[in-house]
């Protein structure tokens, strides 16, 4: 059992939210961490059930009657749920009433969009960090801001972090002993959500074509988005394309960075890049293994910066900052993989290399951005697959990878 970085977060909310509602990726841990908060008085009710399903959409306001307090488990399966909630909460507003859990994004239907605004609050779990695993809480973000990290003893670089890479954060697939028992479970997962979560979430006239179409986004990880070349690659429209990379934003298998920009710079790129959040379920659909990896190593470039892009998102969730997450790219293409923004307008930029060595020309997209911002740029770091801390000027220094995790 691993301490999961929200549950401080979750904690408190149901001490003065009515509602809150835990989301993410199916089988990242939500049902685990909401069982846990399953006190006296407080029912657990999983829609996985298919009696208590059928029973929860033929008649939303009379399952939801009666119950004072309680878990509801995978709420985008009867999203009318929510309307029904929304009634009694209204008419009862004690907090903590009821913990909502759900593998996919409902707030984006339509007929519940603001069914529930201001009355609950929604945090975000993904699948395990590695400061999870490890049993430790980095301040790696704070440090970031600080311009004060530091190197742990125990650094991981070199082949043990490609295996970690390719490991993932989902909790079954790790517990895998070989990579093959690994790939395995991600791919049945893959298959699961693909064939059953978006069923439920929206009509789609090529579902059969949906693995192919997830390959193409797995080969654009850490790239531009491009939903006309997504389009075409199943034989369907710009807005088809654009449309099936919401749904599967909506499960939780891709996410959209945007770019940052400021109205003062002229000729900045304003295009989203497509990220996986998670790395060994990215890894899976590539086929990349250990052994290819090795083989290849510029296979692990895109790889490698998706993981640490769900690392980043999960400190978010940690952290007491808040925290925007970006990317950045001008005219020239001088390019940040992450830029953070701080709600007082300060910014760090982070650079991802797969690589041991780090030169002064890494970091012309950090210095591009630094330049454009002024005193809001706090520092600006490339991660690299190595052990020390290198200082590169004022406010830039190269660091090794695991200190995202000390």
């Amino acid at each position: 059992m691993f301490e999961r970085f929200i549950t401080p977060r979750v904690l408190e909310a149901l001490t003065d939210t009515p509602v809150v509602m835990i989301v993410g990726p199916r089988r990242a841990g939500k049902t685990t961490l909401a069982r846990q908060m399953t006190t006296a008085g407080r029912r657990y009710i999983t829609l996985d059930d298919q009696t208590v399903l059928d029973a929860a959409r033929a008649d939303p306001t009379g399952f939801i009657r009666g119950i004072d307090t309680a878990v509801i488990d995978e709420i985008q399966r009867a999203p009318d749920l929510l309307l029904a909630i929304k009634k009694t909460v209204d008419e009862d507003y004690r907090p903590g009433r009821f913990l909502l859990t759900g593998s996919a994004n409902v707030l984006t239907l339509p007929r519940v969009a603001d069914s529930l605004a201001g009355r609950m609050e929604t945090i975000q779990l993904l699948p395990l960090a590695q400061g999870e695993l490890a049993g430790r809480m980095p301040t790696f973000l704070e440090r970031l801001f600080e311009g004060k990290l530091q190197v742990h003893q125990d650094a991981i670089f070199g082949d043990s972090l490609i295996r970690l890479v390719l490991s993932g954060g989902f909790p079954e697939a790790i517990s895998r002993v070989t990579e093959k028992r690994r790939q395995d479970w991600l791919r049945a997962y893959l298959t699961s959500v693909l064939t059953r979560d978006l069923r439920d979430l929206a009509d789609i006239e090529k579902l059969t074509e949906l693995p192919k179409f997830v390959r193409l986004l797995a080969e654009h990880s850490g790239q531009l988005v491009n939903y006309s070349q997504f389009g075409n690659s199943i034989n369907v429209s710009y807005k088809t394309g654009q449309r099936y990379v919401g749904l599967l934003e909506q499960v939780y298998l891709v996410t959209q960075l945007q770019p940052w920009y400021s109205n003062t710079l002229k000729r900045l790129a304003k295009t989203p890049k497509l990220h996986f959040l998670d790395s060994g379920l990215l890894a899976t659909v590539c086929g990349l293994t250990f052994d290819r990896v090795k083989a290849e190593r510029r296979t692990f470039g895109a790889l490698l910066e998706s993981f640490v892009f769900s690392e980043i998102m999960k400190l978010i969730t940690a952290s007491d900052m808040r925290l925007t997450p970006y990317h950045f790219r001008n005219h020239v293409n001088h390019e940040v993989d992450i830029v953070l923004e701080r709600d007082d307008g300060m910014l760090v930029g982070i650079e991802v290399k797969a690589s041991a060595t780090v030169k002064s020309s890494d970091f012309s997209g950090l210095k591009v951005l630094a330049d454009s911002c002024k005193d809001r740029f706090a520092f600006g770091v490339v991660l690299y697959d190595s052990t020390d801390i290198v200082p590169f000027g004022e406010k830039l220094a190269a660091v090794p990878l695991s200190c995202l995790w000390e």
